[in-house]
């Protein structure tokens, strides 16, 4: 929640069976910090004291400076609404995958850290009834988040940024925003782990495969009940014909498994409703399809129905684009002038009897 290091300390401060204490140079400026467990005492009574590094790598005071310097970076969304928050935080851990392909070792350290933050966050947001998993999830997670590898956090300010907001703002009332994000969560998760394998990390390889487990329990919870709500409006037969023709012609490779999965009850539902909405499910197939690849997706379906969802929220499209090859001149529809070839090409042809 902190944005600088005066509110970092702050809210450490106002922490529950927490001591702290600050260390300063001659100059006032902060040099570190030492903190205690209060009654953790030693023979003669007196706090046992930690410093941050001495507890984590990441929790010296000034990695913790640079996180919070990169993290006061303006980023591009201004409405931090709840469901504006919550889809950014999804929309920038779908990205992670793509960000750890990219060859820039120290940017994708900064997302796989932000991405442990988000983890850390989530038990506070969440349901009780799943923030157990959740938690199991961002402790073994949490040694994944550090390697040898020096993290430009910079580049994972959008996600801190929408952590930051989310935990301002009371727990989601709609389960679908806490299973989209778990969603892209798991797909995150199974790329850092493939990150640390290529740099043979083999105990972040480890992390990274024991917080999976507790992920996707938590997901398999989370997205039960809106998946449910959502497939009780399956639409008639006719309707679901022709949306499967669609899904076969957008995700060849898969369409079987997403029709064989318990998930394609809400996916064509949520096909229809977009679709009646004024969208066209086909292109939305092939734009959800293309955000990432579905082959880490262990339910396509479910995986289609969240991204299909999201991209229902933005404007739909204007149908009403003039055909292609015509341009519209002033408010008037004008068609190009052919070409000489075209001309040329058109006027050798042999007339036809009228």
């Amino acid at each position: 929640m902190a944005t600088s290091s005066e509110e970092f300390f702050r809210i450490l401060n106002a922490t529950n069976s927490v001591l702290v204490e600050i260390q300063h140079f001659p100059s006032g400026d902060i040099r570190g910090y030492k903190i205690a467990a209060e009654g953790d005492t030693n023979a003669a009574g007196e706090p046992i004291w930690y410093s941050g590094s001495t507890l984590a790598p990441d929790l010296s005071f000034p990695q913790i400076r640079e996180r919070l310097t990169a993290a006061e970076q303006p980023t591009k969304v201004t409405d931090r609404s709840e469901p504006a928050a919550w889809n950014e935080a999804t929309a920038a851990a779908e990205r992670i995958p793509a960000e750890l392909d990219q060859g820039d070792d120290t940017a994708a350290q900064a997302h796989i850290a932000a991405f442990g933050e988000a983890l850390d966050a989530l038990p506070l947001l969440a349901p009780k009834e799943i923030r157990p998993h959740l938690r199991q999830a961002a402790a073994a997670f949490e040694r994944a988040t550090r390697s040898r590898i020096r993290a430009e956090h910079a580049h994972a300010r959008s996600l801190r940024g929408a952590i930051r907001a989310m935990r301002t703002q009371p727990a989601p009332r709609d389960g679908a925003m806490l299973a989209m994000f778990l969603d892209a969560a798991i797909l995150a998760v199974i790329a850092a782990r493939r990150w640390h394998q290529l740099r043979q990390h083999d105990q972040q390889v480890i992390a990274a495969r024991q917080a999976l487990v507790h992920l996707q329990a938590a997901y398999d919870r989370a997205a039960a009940v809106p998946l449910a709500v959502v497939a009780q409006r399956i639409p008639p037969a006719p309707t679901v014909d022709r949306l499967l023709a669609l899904v076969h012609a957008a995700v060849p490779a898969h369409a079987q498994q997403v029709l064989d999965d318990h998930a394609w009850a809400a996916l064509v539902t949520t096909l229809a409703d977009a679709e009646a909405a004024g969208h066209e499910p086909g292109v939305l197939l092939k734009q959800a399809a293309d955000q990432r690849t579905l082959d880490d997706a262990r339910s396509p379906a479910r995986t289609l129905t969240w991204r299909i969802q999201r991209l229902t929220e933005r404007p739909v499209p204007d149908r009403r684009e003039p055909p292609a090859g015509v341009h519209t001149v002033m408010g008037t529809r004008k068609t190009p002038t052919p070409s000489p070839a075209a001309r040329t090409s058109h006027m050798d042809q042999p007339k036809r009897n009228r």
